[in-house]
């Protein structure tokens, strides 16, 4: 399974791979997120940003419902919506994929059920343009939108930052 999670993030886009492993280490507090991965101030803002929202991360955690019972759906829907919608209007996570692979990083596998509907009132949402809601929300699949069940087996494949080596100081 780590090699077919592996080819899902290497299909995925180059800005969505780097903002993929940027979130992980922002989300999983790895390394010095804001360091490694901000190019200029607006990357810098974007960061700091992404890190006060996901500060929600460990209580969102703690609140996915054990079941698809519905009392637990207003403390736990609004906080996933909310940091789902900040990563979708990044720009670089263009599919229900791309998310998916994301939050099942985030916050583990029990957050499969609630993805669906987490990432289509995030992508329905006004603050996106209005041809990226039409990607977003064309991205997920019949079958992802109406599954009738999910796994429980945890992603085993983390994205991690690797430093470029210069193929000139490699020995013959």
């Amino acid at each position: 399974m780590t090699l077919a999670e592996m080819k899902e993030f290497a299909g995925f886009a180059a800005a969505t791979q780097r903002y993929v492993r940027r979130s992980l280490d922002v989300g999983l507090d790895r390394d010095d997120a804001l360091q490694r991965w901000s190019r200029d101030v607006v990357e810098a803002a974007s960061i700091r940003a992404q890190s006060r929202l996901y500060d929600r991360l460990p209580d969102i955690r703690a609140m996915v419902p054990d079941d698809s019972g519905l009392d637990a759906v207003d403390q736990f829907l609004g906080p996933l919506v909310a940091v789902t919608a900040f990563d979708l209007g990044q720009g670089r996570l263009t599919s229900f994929s791309a998310y998916r692979f994301l939050y099942e990083r985030l916050i583990g596998a029990p957050i499969r059920p609630w993805l669906p509907a987490a990432f289509c009132a995030a992508a329905a949402l006004p603050h996106l343009h209005p041809e990226l809601r039409r990607t977003l929300l064309q991205s997920i699949s019949e079958a992802a939108a109406t599954a009738s069940g999910w796994s429980t087996r945890e992603p085993s494949f983390f994205p991690y930052w690797v430093e470029k080596v210069d193929s000139a100081a490699l020995p013959n």
